[in-house]
């Protein structure tokens, strides 16, 4: 079994002094500087938050992707004949002169998500947040930087749209990947589709979760099963990536024998199954995910996803906080998937820090505390005390190094 290390708070504090400049300032660069200006301009409205600029020599492109898997129902709406997904696809970018930054989310998923966030176990502030006016460092419907690239898939934690993992996709991308982000409609909070459909009438879907969905076992297999089948999907579809509606030269860029995948708690607990399941994945990370089923009832035993009860083969990292609630539910599963996997799995936790570390509430929380529109006991229970200048590096750098390792090109 492979021994749990701990990023610690020597490496973290290191990070302090090697990353806040990145992280405060931003990378060099005329599309970085002007990403910079744009996200800090004045809007009406509410606080405007900021995301931390990416720290690769490319600037990024970004471009929305609809797909519909016919071949299934929806999970959570019975009156939906059909699957829908929402993507977006992060590219190192060619030139971005003249293009304006993306938001961090579509506008109309943006005021849905201020409306839902409240409700949610993040409890959020219902007030003085223009959640719309954050903006991006990645520039719509840039050309494509040409190149044979890893590509990697991203899904976000349960309830959470797939805008909160911005920044790390960016920097990801700012560093040669193609990183594609897939929001689940009915689990992520909003949605935004480009038009409406003869069996949705509304262009935003919401979530249906009312609280944490893993304290309701049976929607929580749903939410795990469709994740799995959604990212089935993508894969499927990167496939004939030609026939895909992506920017011209972007799927040229693709090479999909440096295929990997990483998710954040209910996105983790999915691609680790999807990897198992799928050997065109190489690498991937789990960023604080279960690998098992919540017991079905009180004093019964949870159960193992078929990963966690036969080990993973190829190289998988377990990427924790030391500060999660659930970790000692967490570390059954973990601890029985590694007893199996030798080497090649391994695990470490970011010290100082809580689930939410590994999304864009990381760099935005501590801006609202300073605020004044959370108390430092709300933002410590979802991000820890760590400093952005720290974490945000550290989580950064540890990514883009695994996965620099093990997709290498061939």
């Amino acid at each position: 079994m492979t021994h749990d290390s701990s990023i610690s708070r020597r490496a973290v504090t290191r990070s302090v002094l090697l990353g806040s400049a990145a992280l405060l300032l931003g990378a060099g660069g005329r599309a970085h500087a002007d990403s910079r200006a744009a996200a800090g301009g004045p809007v009406p409205g509410g606080a405007v938050l900021t995301l931390p600029a990416p720290t690769g020599r490319h600037p990024v492109g970004c471009w929305p992707v609809h797909l519909v898997d016919d071949s299934r129902r929806d999970p959570w709406d019975p009156t939906i004949p059909v699957r829908e997904l929402m993507l977006t696809v992060h590219y190192p970018a060619r030139d971005v002169t003249g293009l304006a930054p993306a938001p961090q989310m579509p506008p109309q998923a943006a005021t849905w998500f201020g409306r839902i966030a409240p409700l949610t176990p993040l409890h959020l502030p219902a007030a003085g947040v223009n959640w719309g006016a954050t903006r991006s460092h990645s520039f719509e419907g840039a050309s494509p930087l040409p190149g044979r690239r890893p590509v990697l898939v991203h899904s976000p934690g349960g309830g959470d749209p797939r805008g909160l993992g911005t920044s790390l996709a960016e920097d990801l991308a700012s560093h040669g990947a193609v990183v594609l982000s897939v929001d689940h409609p009915g689990d992520a909070a909003a949605v935004e589709f480009p038009d409406a459909r003869p069996y949705r009438e509304d262009t935003v879907r919401t979530t249906v979760f009312r609280g944490d969905p893993r304290d309701r076992p049976a929607v929580a297999r749903t939410m795990i099963d469709a994740r799995i089948a959604d990212l089935h999907h993508v894969l499927d579809r990167l496939g004939h990536a030609s026939d895909l509606p992506l920017p011209r030269g972007l799927a040229e860029t693709l090479d999909l024998r440096r295929l990997g995948v990483y998710g954040h708690s209910a996105g983790g607990s999915a691609v680790t199954e999807v990897m198992y399941e799928d050997r065109r994945v190489r690498a991937g990370i789990n960023l604080e995910g279960h690998l098992d089923h919540p017991p079905s009832a009180p004093g019964a035993a949870a159960e193992p996803f078929p990963v966690t009860a036969h080990g993973m083969d190829r190289p998988l990292l377990l990427l924790g906080s030391e500060g999660f609630d659930r970790r000692q539910e967490l570390d059954r599963s973990w601890r029985a998937l590694a007893a199996l996997s030798g080497r090649r799995v391994r695990s470490a936790r970011v010290a100082d820090a809580n689930h939410w570390i590994f999304t864009d509430y990381a760099a935005m929380l501590p801006r609202l505390q300073a605020a004044g529109l959370i108390t430092a006991a709300e933002r410590n229970a979802l991000i820890g005390t760590v400093n952005p200048t720290a974490s945000v590096p550290t989580v950064r750098r540890t990514i883009r190094r695994f996965f620099a390792r093990h997709l290498a090109g061939r």
